[in-house]
């Protein structure tokens, strides 16, 4: 049986400017298990980085808004993003 170390669910993340949210990372769902390599493939602008730094919480909040979902660590969940909890996403 392999360990799960990274679980993603339906991750979306935004930027704000003004009143306006623009979604850049959409429903991304990934899972990486104990000796597994992954690799973000795309076109430029396409949003590896902003995934990437996002599983991290490495973007600032403002502007960028975690929209919805969940991250979680093979020791804990690390944020479960909902707009009514932003506070905890941040963390």
């Amino acid at each position: 049986m392999t360990q799960t170390l990274l679980a993603i669910e339906n991750l979306s993340v935004g930027f704000r400017h003004q009143q306006t949210v623009r979604t850049v990372v959409n429903d991304v769902s990934l899972q990486i298990e104990a000796g597994e390599t992954l690799a973000l493939v795309g076109e430029s602008g396409s949003g590896k980085s902003v995934t990437a730094l996002s599983i991290l919480r490495l973007l600032p909040s403002p502007p960028v808004e975690y929209l919805s979902g969940d991250i979680r660590f093979s020791w804990r969940i690390a944020a479960s993003c909902q707009r009514s909890n932003v506070a905890r996403c941040t963390r």
